[in-house]
């Protein structure tokens, strides 16, 4: 009884985020598809994929959408687990439709900062010129945009101490010699709080000390 009432507790949880759901099954089977492909197949299947100079140049829509849909490195389970705790949380307080106003923005805006900033450099001389084809896939951006626009869901003064370790974890790799995906995560994360408008309306704001599942309001 405890095993069948525990499924069925999952079962409500993953049907509560159907699109955190739907997106990670897409992951699991294209991250199986990758670990049936050559390391020198791979990296140019995915290269094509990719968010690089390059393929944003030709076709803009087509990679900021595929790639989205891949994980680099081909480890799935821990984006079970980071989707779980972060996007679920976040489209069963949002709405599917809100939540993915904030994948789409972190991971497109992201994107096109993150890889503007980088022809800059080539462009200037400060990065070498093959760096425009540089692989750039996987679904980090949106990753963040979320966890970062999950500070309003948490009550003061938790709030501040949530929003400290965000801005923490995403802001202190620019000072330690900084990638052009780092400014991308920490440009995530700013798109992220600039969200706050689409929480109007939504549950009351939740306290870390609370027990309990936590629902749409």
């Amino acid at each position: 009884m405890r095993l069948s009432g525990a499924r069925r507790a999952v079962w409500a949880y993953v049907r509560s985020a159907p699109g955190t759901y739907a997106w990670l099954g897409i992951l699991f089977v294209t991250t199986v598809a990758l670990h049936h492909m050559s390391p020198e197949f791979e990296q140019e299947f995915l290269r094509r994929r990719s968010t690089n100079i390059h393929e944003l140049s030709r076709h803009p829509v087509r990679v900021l959408v595929t790639s989205a849909m891949w994980i680099d490195g081909g480890y799935w389970l821990p984006y079970a687990v980071l989707y779980s705790v972060f996007h679920a949380r976040a489209e069963r307080w949002l709405g599917t439709v809100r939540w993915l106003v904030v994948c789409g923005a972190a991971h497109v805006l992201a994107t096109l900062i993150s890889e503007g900033a980088l022809a800059r450099a080539i462009g200037e001389g400060l990065a070498p010129a093959s760096a425009a084809d540089t692989l750039d896939v996987g679904v980090s951006y949106a990753l963040a945009g979320v966890v970062a626009v999950l500070v309003y869901r948490i009550r003061t003064p938790w709030r501040y101490a949530y929003l400290a370790a965000v801005l923490l974890v995403y802001g202190y790799p620019l000072t330690t010699g900084p990638t052009f995906t780092d400014l991308g995560h920490f440009v995530s994360v700013l798109v992220g709080l600039a969200c706050r408008p689409l929480v109007a309306g939504r549950a009351r704001v939740r306290n870390p000390k609370e027990t309990g599942p936590v629902g749409p309001g």
